[in-house]
């Protein structure tokens, strides 16, 4: 009877433990998730060096897994959530306030609002959706990254939750356009400057991808989902603020275009997005980059490093999806030799503090926030030199995001 009684608790600890190995290979094993602007062998590859233990990425999961929890414990958001409402008085309708303007200082009441560039006006994030959108795409992606690395099902749960209050619940969702997005008081009630608020959207959709497996995505939330975009592509498209948007010569256009190639893929809709993206060479990287690498637009600005990083990061990812379509932005040059790369090596010496950085920035320099760049760069161009220059940059830790994201080559 005793040896019976050991040999059944043997016999349930090895199910146990080879259940957990076969659990872990199946994981491993699992198709490439259907994402754009990350790459999907980025992600199995680091997902598999996770299940072998690799130290080196251990500091990061476990950064990862804290802002995980964090977010398992907020709540939803909506725009139906704000205070005031729009003007056309449906709350449905997402609205802004432009981040750089403020009240005038010699009007009785403070209008028109006048610009003051680079300057945060706090009444914002009193007043409009803008934080809840960051928060909510925030949220998402980190969610869904616990999820995909760890297996935890409860945050892909939380992640879907979050994109039904936002997108699909008929209480909360917001509806799918930008008409009121960085209105100016006294000015008008939206721009097509607004558009830029939605940039980080791409980011979302390729959590879709991550969560696709979940059980707690359904079928009936991802058309559901698709839907959403497909009419806020059509907006995009055709709306009076959308043509304006994609006419702007800087960030602006740049950001215009990663968002409607990401949503166009996301929605199935390949030829558009391989049009948009084929574009970019000439309409974008030949026209906003100097053949030494500056990127004039930008550089006037008040906040000249932080619009030169925020336009060189929309042309990444523009790269990134294009590669997709067999289209290798990365390595195109003009004529006189403009290309993301020229960008990319202007900027390193002011980063590593090789160079004094000799335009407007009226905050700091935050060279940390090169990291990203350099890292994409080592994997995409196979070039040592960039991941050897990521190591000099101040600010740069082991518990970053980034060394999930973009495996060290």
């Amino acid at each position: 009877m005793v040896r019976q009684l050991i040999a059944q608790r043997l016999f349930l600890f090895f199910a146990v433990i080879v259940g957990i190995a076969l659990a872990s290979s199946a994981a491993v094993a699992q198709p490439p998730p259907r994402v754009f602007v990350l790459q999907p062998g980025d992600l199995v590859e680091t997902r598999k060096r996770l299940h072998a233990n690799d130290a080196s990425l251990l500091p990061a999961l476990n950064k990862l897994k804290r802002d995980t929890d964090h977010a398992l414990n907020g709540g939803t958001f909506s725009v139906a959530h704000k205070e005031l409402a729009p003007p056309s008085g449906d709350k449905h309708d997402y609205m802004s306030i432009a981040p750089y303007w403020w009240p005038n200082p010699n009007t009785p009441n403070g209008l028109p609002y006048v610009r003051r560039d680079g300057e945060v006006n706090l009444e914002r994030d009193q007043t409009s959706d803008r934080r809840r959108l960051d928060d909510l795409v925030r949220g998402v992606t980190t969610l869904a990254l616990g999820y995909f690395f760890t297996g935890r099902e409860d945050y892909a749960a939380h992640a879907a939750r979050l994109m039904r209050a936002w997108f699909l619940d008929d209480a909360t969702r917001m509806n799918p356009h930008l008409r009121y997005a960085q209105a100016v008081p006294g000015r008008n009630v939206g721009r097509a400057a607004g558009i830029i608020e939605t940039h980080n959207l791409p980011e979302l959709v390729d959590t879709v991808g991550i969560l696709a497996r979940s059980k707690s995505w359904s079928s009936e939330d991802q058309k559901g989902l698709q839907k959403w975009f497909d009419a806020y592509l059509a907006w995009l498209r055709e709306s009076p603020e959308g043509r304006a948007e994609a006419k702007a010569q800087n960030n602006h256009g740049t950001w215009y275009d990663v968002q409607i190639a990401a949503f166009a893929l996301f929605v199935d809709k390949g030829d558009m997005a391989k049009k948009v993206l084929s574009a970019m060479a000439e309409k974008r990287i030949a026209k906003q980059i100097e053949p030494d690498g500056r990127q004039p637009r930008e550089l006037e600005r008040t906040l000249a490093w932080s619009y030169s990083l925020f336009n060189l990061e929309a042309l990444f990812d523009g790269a990134s999806m294009a590669s997709r379509l067999g289209i290798n932005l990365w390595s195109y040059e003009s004529p006189d030799k403009r290309s993301m790369r020229k960008a990319l090596d202007w900027l390193l010496p002011f980063a590593a503090g090789e160079k004094k950085w000799n335009y407007p920035q009226i905050s700091g320099l935050q060279p940390g926030k090169f990291a990203p760049f350099l890292r994409r760069a080592a994997l995409r161009y196979r070039e040592p030199s960039y991941e050897n220059a990521l190591h000099k940059l101040s600010g740069v830790t082991p518990d970053q995001r980034l060394h999930l994201l973009y495996p060290k080559p």
